[in-house]
């Protein structure tokens, strides 16, 4: 029984979804000479998307992402400008590996994620792309575009009429 049937919610959107989501690396890359599924690196870019949630707010000058980090290093974080408008947002939460593995502690449940994340915007056409900054604050990560100022409005061309 997978996991839309157990919370009640019986749609092929979901049911769908969660293939995508559940997906190993190892049936999807052993399918590569048939074009039945996804490629592995779709399944784990689809994964790290769906779980990474983010706000975006656009302001008379700028445009901002915001992404909730919790218990991330502004190290652990990337923040890139790829094919002249996208912004990616990009790292990784690592599992504390320290001296309590050699211990014998072992883990009882675990909830919070780990692994990869990922989030891609297409920019609009008056995203200034040399103008971008990223704060990452209490858990927050903060990426603030700024807006190119609008094109000045073109003056009419007046032509001096002569006498023939």
């Amino acid at each position: 029984m997978d996991i839309s049937t157990l919370m009640g919610f019986d749609s092929p959107l979901l049911h769908n979804l969660h293939h995508i989501l559940t997906a190993t690396d190892d049936t999807t890359t052993n399918n590569k000479s048939s074009n039945a599924g996804p490629t592995g690196a779709y399944v784990r870019d689809a994964r790290a998307m769906a779980a990474t949630p983010a706000d975006v707010k656009e302001y008379p000058n700028s445009y901002v992402f915001i992404v909730d980090m919790p218990g991330l290093k502004s190290g652990d974080i990337k923040v890139q400008v790829e094919e002249d408008n996208v912004l990616v947002i990009s790292g990784e939460r690592k599992r504390e590996h320290d001296q309590e593995e050699k211990e014998g502690v072992k883990y009882v449940r675990m909830e919070r994620r780990i692994g990869k994340f990922m989030r891609k915007f297409v920019l609009p056409e008056n995203a200034n792309m040399e103008k971008i900054s990223a704060i990452c604050q209490d858990g927050v990560l903060t990426v603030t575009v700024e807006k190119l100022p609008p094109p000045e409005p073109k003056k009419p061309k007046t032509i001096q009429v002569q006498v023939a």
